[in-house]
């Protein structure tokens, strides 16, 4: 197991890895349910190790923080991580 700040790491910057397309499923709050969000959109901050960014379809920035992360998805298939912040890397 991998923490997911390190799974994402990976998924960014190593190309060969990252051959697909990786969606995150992570816990919406208000609509308490898991929300699937294509990586493309994700925008990460240097330096910052506890959230990440996107907007939304009415261009509403959110932050969400990686402990809300419950899954990694590649090419639409199953769930890759699972389990409050930690992802499994052989299952990819």
């Amino acid at each position: 197991m991998q923490p997911i700040h390190e799974l994402l790491n990976r998924i960014h910057w190593d190309e060969e890895f990252a051959k697909g397309n990786f969606e995150l499923g992570f816990l919406d709050r208000m609509e308490e349910k898991i929300i699937r969000l294509p990586f493309r959109n994700i925008v990460f901050v240097q330096g910052d190790h506890y959230f990440f960014h996107y907007m939304d379809e009415n261009d509403i920035e959110h932050d969400v923080p990686f402990h809300r992360i419950k899954a990694v998805y590649k090419n639409g298939g199953t769930n890759m991580a699972a389990s409050r912040a930690l992802a499994e890397v052989d299952k990819i």
